[in-house]
């Protein structure tokens, strides 16, 4: 109790001292109060001059910008005027420059300028005459140097044209019929050219399948133009379905050919027709089919072929062959293979 007592006295004295303490706290806090809304009346006070300020100082940079724009203006039109005036004073110069040079020119001619004056018409006009004259210039300055004999070089090149133009006309009379004869040529060749494209076509659609034994083929022109289009041969043999001639074997395009030639043999039959191995590349029963046609084509033309088939020679009216009886001799032997029947039957 007595601790408690004495710790009670204690907390009462420091109670007191805070009191004191906060007694005298309390009056710098209202003084600090009153000095803080004392200057912040000022800095409001000195804003609002600031603003003012700053306000006046935008109007007069404003109002020295404009200023400095006038100005600017002003030494422009001063700038212009200077040389409105040099130009004016230059001018001016050459005016009298140019009176000076008029009145020497009238001395020279000894006539008086008062007088010329009073003789001007009343519709003269310095620009006028000046153009007029620069006119007459350049049409003198045209014609070049005066030609005492221009007349007898006219006289002679007139002749010359003359001459050249008749040479012309009959250049172009000359080039009018060489081209009516092309027309007329091209015209004749399309026709003759169509006619004896459409018989071989004819015939070549005909040979086809009977050295086939089948299939058909056409020839095509590829192209508007009949003069420079080509020819595309089309051939399908029995049991193909080729697009193409590039797809046929070696005795398929052969026997092709072969159908083809004689189709243009047939259009303009010759006395004479040779025909060396074209039966090469064919088998037996293409050959037959070959040897039929070669025995139609006999009857009114005489063929000669050269062959190592059997087939091809049995159809021969004469053989003609190469024998070699001593190494290094070769000879001749013909065998007329009706005459060789006949003795044969004997």
């Amino acid at each position: 109790m007595a601790r408690l007592d004495a710790q009670l006295a204690q907390l009462r004295a420091r109670r007191a001292e805070l009191e004191t303490a906060l007694a005298q706290g309390e009056r710098p806090e209202l003084e600090l109060k009153a000095r803080l809304e004392e200057f912040l009346r000022k800095r409001l006070e000195i804003e609002t001059r600031l603003s003012q300020a700053r306000q006046a100082s935008g109007e007069l940079e404003t109002r020295l910008r404009a200023l400095d724009q006038e100005r600017a203006g002003h030494e422009k039109t001063i700038q212009e005027l200077r040389e409105a005036l040099e130009q004016e004073r230059i001018a001016r110069q050459e005016l009298a420059v140019r009176r000076e040079t008029l009145e020497e020119q009238v001395r020279e001619t000894c006539l008086e300028l008062a007088q010329l004056v009073a003789e001007l018409p009343p519709e003269a006009n310095e620009e006028l005459w000046q153009q007029s004259l620069a006119e007459l210039v350049a049409k003198i300055e045209r014609l070049g140097p005066i030609n005492l004999i221009a007349i007898e070089e006219y006289e002679e090149q007139s002749q010359r044209k003359s001459y050249l133009d008749r040479q012309h006309e009959d250049l172009s009379q000359a080039l009018t019929t060489l081209e009516d004869a092309i027309r007329k040529i091209d015209r004749e060749t399309r026709t003759r050219f169509r006619e004896t494209f459409d018989k071989v076509n004819t015939e070549f659609q005909k040979l086809f399948p009977r050295l086939f034994g089948g299939g058909h083929a056409y020839l095509e022109l590829v192209g508007d133009d009949v003069l420079d289009s080509g020819v595309t041969v089309m051939a399908r043999p029995p049991g193909k379905r080729n697009s193409t001639i590039h797809l046929l074997s070696g005795g398929e395009k052969a026997l092709t050919a072969v159908a083809l030639l004689f189709a243009i043999f047939e259009l303009n039959p010759a006395p004479f027709c040779f025909l060396d191995e074209v039966d090469a590349p064919l088998d037996d029963a293409n050959v037959e089919r070959y040897a039929d046609v070669l025995k139609q084509l006999s009857q009114k033309t005489q063929l000669v072929y050269i062959t190592h088939n059997k087939i091809s020679m049995e159809i021969a009216e004469v053989l003609i062959g190469v024998t070699m009886s001593e190494p290094g001799v070769s000879r001749l032997v013909a065998v007329d293979v009706e005459e060789a029947l006949e003795m044969v039957a004997q």
